[in-house]
């Protein structure tokens, strides 16, 4: 692992852009095939219990995504859509599907946390402490892997950590 890992933020940035695009991109054909779903077999979109909902969240959202990128990070050329189009890849101590795996499920770990609390909150007007300390928990936790991929000499954040990966520039 490289101690400098000499990384411009606006680099990191368009790598979190364009990932972020590919969820979202994702989330919306979802959202219709749910849709169509819930009005054409169903016949209208049912009342789901809190449970369901989270589970929903879980199943049908952060649990893919974090699969899908485990399985381009782990993947030649080793990097999702933001790292390659970025000119980035993962390197590893020793690569591993399990490594990349660690990565990723510490790395949406602040989204699956996050949906816990805003779900809570739905169903509670906001007005439980779940709701509360899972929204700004999984926001907080977020912010800071952030800041560490950004800000920290080696760019690494605590999946990388974990994981034992670190983000770097394809060599040209």
């Amino acid at each position: 692992m490289k101690e400098k890992n000499p990384i411009r933020i606006r680099i990191r940035l368009k790598e979190l852009f364009i990932d972020y695009l590919f969820i979202m991109v994702y989330l919306t054909f979802l959202f219709i095939a749910n849709l169509l779903f819930y009005l054409v077999i169903l016949g209208g979109i049912p009342k789901f219990t809190i449970f369901q909902s989270q589970m929903i969240a879980t199943f049908e959202t952060v649990l893919p995504v974090m699969f899908i990128f485990s399985i381009l990070d782990y993947k030649k050329p080793f990097g999702t859509f933001g790292k390659r189009k970025a000119g980035l890849k993962v390197l590893y101590k020793t690569p591993s599907f399990t490594r990349s795996l660690i990565r990723n499920v510490v790395k949406f770990l602040p989204w699956q946390i996050a949906h816990i609390g805003i779900i809570d909150g739905v169903y509670t007007d906001f007005s439980s402490w779940t709701s509360i300390f899972f929204s700004n928990f999984g926001m907080l936790l977020a912010l800071i892997m952030l800041a560490m991929g950004l800000f920290r000499k080696d760019k690494r954040h605590i999946g990388d950590l974990l994981a034992g990966t670190q983000i770097v520039q394809l060599e040209k």
